[in-house]
């Protein structure tokens, strides 16, 4: 069987690129910084943070749901700011990225799950439009992975077919829905497998 032609990469952010934006550990870590109730604090969160990433709140609506919905002895700015500070780089795989795209004349997309402003912090902090050519973010489209429509549209604007494509993502059930649309999966487990994997998919690199 002849190895599929990638023309288009789909990219996580989350757990590919950079660290996770505003995950368990993150939340564990303000709810001992800022002396908060760590149970009310996931239930609220989780009640609220797939609207947020869905497009439908700001972040300070969120954080008024979740943080600011009685007073605190801290003010939003300075929790939206350590909430941002935790998202950090993973150079190598940005680096892996970039060099497939100055080998070979492919197309980047992120597919991600992200609210808005965590979303514009981390694409201009860490420059991830120099990666990145288009951002199907879940913030932008409404939809959230794994909803089948994300991928969709992911693919219309592209203009890809989806056997053209490889997926990264460090969720295997993403990937698993991907998959029945016939987009080629990579479970990002680490630098090494992830090559690996593309290589089997003919992008050397």
């Amino acid at each position: 069987m002849n190895k599929p032609e990638i023309t288009t990469l789909f990219l996580d952010i989350g757990g590919v690129l950079l660290t996770n934006g505003w995950d368990r550990a993150a939340r564990h870590e303000a709810a001992d910084h800022f002396h908060l109730d760590l149970p009310d604090l996931e239930e609220r969160h989780h009640l609220t943070y797939d609207t947020y990433e869905a497009g439908k709140l700001s972040l300070d609506e969120y954080l008024q749901r979740v943080i600011f919905f009685r007073q605190r002895p801290f003010k939003m700015d300075e929790f939206r700011e350590f909430m941002l500070g935790r998202s950090q780089p993973f150079p190598e795989m940005i680096r892996l990225i970039q060099g497939l795209k100055k080998q070979y004349p492919i197309t980047t997309v992120a597919v991600s799950n992200e609210g808005r402003e965590i979303n514009a912090y981390r694409i201009q902090t860490f420059q991830l439009n120099r990666t990145i050519d288009i951002f199907v973010s879940s913030c932008f489209v409404h939809f959230r992975k794994p909803d089948l429509d994300i991928y969709r549209i992911a693919l219309d604007i592209s203009q890809a077919r989806p056997e053209s494509v490889a997926y990264i993502d460090d969720r295997l059930l993403f990937i698993e829905v991907a998959g029945s649309l016939g987009i080629h999966g990579v479970l990002h487990i680490d630098l090494a497998t992830t090559r690996d994997q593309l290589a089997k998919l003919g992008l050397n690199s």
